[in-house]
């Protein structure tokens, strides 16, 4: 004889939500004391930090994210009423929506994480940074005296006549290739969070925030897939199961609205 769960379906008399449902709002609980740490950690950081960069990151890709996440949160709701109203196709074709979004939000941040990775910054003794891409090799740069890199066009027109005093050469464009000896390097590195406190923070907020975008759209693939059988038995459960689903997804998008603000424009 089977033993049924009480309260998977309806609500329990006491709290008026199903277990599920006071499960995942406990769950969250934990989520916004993990983000909040961070969230914390990274304005006593920034507020202690005597220098906080600024531009490094890409807006418009970061905005254009945002608003891929703001309609997966309508696509989320428009799939799991559909389910209320016992639309299934329906209901496969919002969630499915919603997963398109998910991919298209990673894609993205791929490409942001990959520019990171080919992006270079190089601190002078005398204090001076400058970024851009590295005209040689990682494996070349090591080994040569001169580090050949094409800085970013507003560095070299806000450095160029300094660096021209520098190293004897005119910085004659935005296309102009410098050549830096070692002996003027006080650090040179990738963007990668080893690089400043800026971009470890950065790294980790958002790397976490991928790790949760990933979860779900796991969970989100199940309900679309395998799990979407339980429709012919109990649909009432499958809405209940998307919903709860549903509520960790507007978090997480919630969570990038307080990270595009922080990170971007700040």
């Amino acid at each position: 004889m089977e033993m049924e769960i009480p309260y998977t379906v309806t609500a329990r008399p006491d709290t008026g939500a199903y277990n599920a449902k006071i499960g995942i709002w406990l769950f969250l609980a934990s989520e916004v004391m993990l983000f909040g740490g961070l969230f914390s950690a990274y304005i006593f950081l920034r507020m202690g930090a005597a220098h906080w960069p600024h531009h490094l990151l890409n807006v418009p890709m970061g905005l254009f994210n945002t608003f891929v996440l703001i309609t997966s949160s309508i696509t989320m709701v428009m799939a799991w009423t559909a389910l209320k109203m016992r639309q299934f196709q329906s209901y496969r074709r919002w969630l499915g929506a919603t997963l398109i979004c998910g991919v298209v939000f990673l894609s993205v941040k791929t490409v942001e994480y990959k520019d990171k990775f080919h992006h270079y910054g190089v601190i002078l003794n005398n204090g001076q940074e400058i970024t851009g891409h590295l005209e040689m090799t990682p494996a070349e740069a090591m080994k040569s005296p001169i580090l050949r890199i094409l800085p970013d066009a507003e560095e070299s027109r806000s450095f160029g006549y300094q660096l021209q005093s520098i190293f004897g050469r005119p910085a004659g464009g935005e296309e102009k290739v410098l050549e830096i000896p070692k002996s003027e390097i006080q650090w040179w590195s990738n963007f990668t969070p080893r690089y400043s406190t800026y971009l470890a923070t950065y790294f980790t907020m958002t790397g976490l925030h991928g790790l949760h975008i990933i979860g779900g759209l796991l969970v989100l693939g199940f309900f679309w897939g395998p799990g979407a059988k339980l429709y012919r038995t109990n649909p009432e459960h499958l809405a209940n199961r998307v919903e709860v689903a549903g509520l960790f997804w507007h978090f997480v998008d919630l969570v990038w609205i307080f990270l595009f603000p922080t990170l971007y424009l700040l």
